[in-house]
């Protein structure tokens, strides 16, 4: 099998094993098997190895000696670190797309606000407030900034889909509400000072693993 076929292969395997692992579908802990993951893409077990690495490259699976590769667990720190470094790098996207805001992005902007409050699971609920921020933060013409950004809401909407992934509450977001109306009045540093409190609200919630298990789950919730 040539070498690029094999890396787009991995790149394949990677993005659905991400898939799994943020929405929940394979728990933190599990164990990845390159066995079971060739038998299920039909390959060998070369783009399986390469697909692991850009796994742990992401934070999402970890190799362990004499056990192999396991999905990463994570804590109440490791949340707080991925709130903070949303705060300070939104915050910095922020203050360079506001100049560039056009009415018409803060009206999409409200209708994403608009989708979330109306969402009856976490999902259809993360993917409304995911376009809110991208829609409001994309102008800074930053594309390196942007794809960190993009990577921090990945492991944001992995920490929400472990807490949450039943039992949502609808609920009204007046954080991005005060955020577009600072925006409209082009007060910028208003707006900025609410975004890096509104990204940093951790939630908790107790679940229950497949184990029957009940464990203490964070989440940011913005």
């Amino acid at each position: 099998m040539a070498k690029g076929t094999d890396d787009t292969i991995a790149v394949r395997i990677s993005k659905a094993l991400a898939d799994r692992i943020i929405s929940g579908a394979i728990e933190p802990g599990a164990r990845l098997r390159q066995d079971h993951v060739a038998e299920e893409f039909n390959t060998s077990h070369v783009p399986v190895r390469e697909a692991f690495r850009r796994l742990e490259a992401q934070g999402l699976a970890v190799s362990e000696p004499r056990r192999g590769v396991r999905v990463a667990a994570f804590d109440l720190g490791e949340v707080k670190e991925v709130a903070e470094m949303r705060a300070a790098l939104e915050v910095l996207a922020l203050r360079h797309a506001a100049p560039h805001l056009t009415s018409a992005i803060l009206d999409l902007a409200e209708e994403a606000t608009k989708a979330g409050d109306k969402s009856r699971d976490v999902r259809s609920w993360e993917e409304a407030n995911r376009d809110f921020h991208r829609l409001i933060l994309a102008p800074c013409g930053m594309p390196r900034l942007l794809a960190t950004i993009d990577d921090l809401h990945a492991a944001s909407a992995r920490f929400l889909f472990a807490a949450w992934r039943s039992e949502w509450e609808t609920r009204t977001d007046q954080d991005h509400r005060a955020i577009l109306t600072a925006l409209r009045q082009g007060n910028t540093e208003s707006a900025a000072a609410t975004l890096g409190r509104h990204v940093q609200w951790i939630g908790r919630k107790p679940v229950k693993t497949a184990s029957g298990a009940t464990r203490e789950a964070f989440a940011i919730v913005g």
